[in-house]
């Protein structure tokens, strides 16, 4: 890799590491240019710069969330993605295998490897990894930062019971153009994993050119645990009340106002519909084996 790399770091990331972090990073080599955020959706506009300024390679040092701003800000443009795993949680590098280790990660970007991937929309909105509408969008929307900093993945829990404790919206799924059924929550996957090393989209791949699909359609207490114990064992999509689907298009329509995350953050409500643009998006990685 010969040409000036932009590396767009996210330092709250990992909180009091950042520091070190920041060392790491201005010792990788001549030509990485290192762009820091300040707030949600900087990342978004110092991709687009980067690209503007003509960058070939733009890397995003983060978790999923940072990864999703940057590829909204090259928004398909032809530059290379790289990804530097420095977040809480980077659920798009375990799929495509890249090292956790920040050297190691570097050196799959510094080999020039590139992956073409598909590149999901919400919308008008990105996203390379999960998506969800219903639950899961509920307890990111009602989790605070105050209560993720103190409490850590015990916040997500808490919110977690409090929501399956309410009455479940009723959400009309439309895949492709034909197929259409209810349900209270649905999980959308562009590869396998959700929400870390989760298997959830079994069979699901990053260069299909389809969306996997989940529908839920319960959601009591003993349904979420039902279901977490299914992911556990791995027999969650076999369920009666889970209803799996495979579309390069779906749409969600409910009539109460439902939220709808992507790649870990909120990202709007329903209704919301789903594409896929197969290979659209080129990626550092590691070859698949």
């Amino acid at each position: 890799m010969d040409q000036p790399t932009c590396v767009i770091f996210n330092p709250a990331a990992k909180g009091g590491k950042a520091e070190r972090l920041r060392e790491q990073l201005a010792a990788l080599g001549e030509g990485v240019v290192v762009r820091e955020t300040a707030g949600p959706g900087d990342a978004t506009e110092l991709a687009a710069c980067a690209v503007g300024q003509g960058f070939r390679t733009v890397v995003a040092a983060g978790g999923d969330g940072t990864v999703n701003e940057v590829v909204n800000g090259l928004a398909g443009a032809p530059v290379d993605l790289g990804v530097l795993p420095v977040g809480t949680v980077n659920v798009f590098a375990l799929d495509l295998g890249i090292p956790i280790d920040m050297q190691k990660a570097w050196d799959v970007i510094r080999t020039g490897r590139v992956r073409h991937v598909d590149l999901a929309k919400a919308n008008e909105h990105y996203w390379v990894q999960m998506a969800g509408v219903g639950f899961d969008a509920q307890i990111v929307e009602e989790t605070d930062a105050e209560a993720r900093k103190n409490l850590g993945p015990l916040s997500y829990v808490l919110t977690a019971a409090l929501v399956a404790g309410r009455v479940p919206p009723r959400l009309t799924i439309t895949a492709g153009s034909e197929t259409q059924i209810e349900g209270c929550f649905v999980l959308l996957g562009n590869g396998r994993y959700y929400g870390g090393p989760y298997e959830i989209f079994r069979g699901g791949r990053l260069d299909d050119g389809l969306l996997d699909v989940y529908v839920f359609q319960r959601m009591s207490h003993f349904d979420v645990l039902r279901y977490i114990n299914g992911v556990i064992f791995g027999d969650h999509d076999r369920l009666p009340d889970v209803k799996v689907l495979r579309a390069r298009r779906v749409t969600v329509e409910c009539a109460e106002r439902v939220p709808v995350e992507v790649d870990g953050e909120l990202q709007g409500y329903a209704p919301v519909t789903f594409t896929v643009e197969g290979a659209r998006l080129r990626v550092l990685a590691p070859p698949v084996d």
